[in-house]
């Protein structure tokens, strides 16, 4: 009598776990959107039901600052130039230093167009593509005010910022001071 028992209730067990399987409709979905969001046209307004203010829930909280980014000491003005020559200097340690890193990044960055000595004779002036890019050698430079013009660009330059990452900048700063020095 027990095994007959036992043989109602694995059939049992095996009709209940096999009658919810249907093939055409998968079994139920706990959170459905998880596995099927809705999408959204890119810069398209989202509904109100999204966010309760609109477009407000997509913007970061004010005064916010991106991980990893440290903002710049000096602001792109005239003003901050000539604060940043005065004042600004490299936050670099002697050990942090890598001139051949520095004439890496310059080769890569700055040779165009300031020549691979500082001369201001790079291929692109060359082409006279660019002029009036001046020599290292002729101007007063300091270390802050290099750092500042790589940051924000200046006349004819742009800005670095994008490309290279403070510590890079500053790489490139104590290698324009060495190729003004030679």
């Amino acid at each position: 009598m027990n095994t007959i028992y036992k043989i109602v209730a694995l059939v049992g067990v095996s009709v209940l776990t096999t009658s919810c399987f249907n093939k055409e409709r998968p079994n139920y979905q706990f959170m459905p959107n998880m596995y099927e969001s809705v999408a959204y046209e890119t810069y398209s307004e989202v509904p109100t039901t999204v966010f309760e203010n609109g477009k407000e829930g997509q913007l970061p909280a004010e005064g916010s600052i991106p991980r990893g980014y440290e903002p710049e000491a000096y602001p792109d003005t005239p003003e901050g130039l000539e604060l940043a020559k005065v004042n600004q200097k490299s936050p670099l340690a002697e050990s942090d230093k890598n001139l051949e890193k520095g004439k890496e990044l310059y080769t890569i960055y700055c040779s165009v167009c300031h020549g691979a000595k500082g001369d201001g004779k790079g291929n692109l002036v060359k082409k006279e593509k660019f002029l009036g890019v001046p020599d290292y050698k002729d101007r007063e430079l300091t270390e802050g005010g290099i750092y500042h013009v790589i940051t924000y660009g200046l006349n004819s330059m742009g800005s670095h910022s994008n490309q290279l990452s403070q510590h890079e900048r500053w790489l490139v700063t104590d290698y324009v001071l060495k190729l003004k020095s030679e």
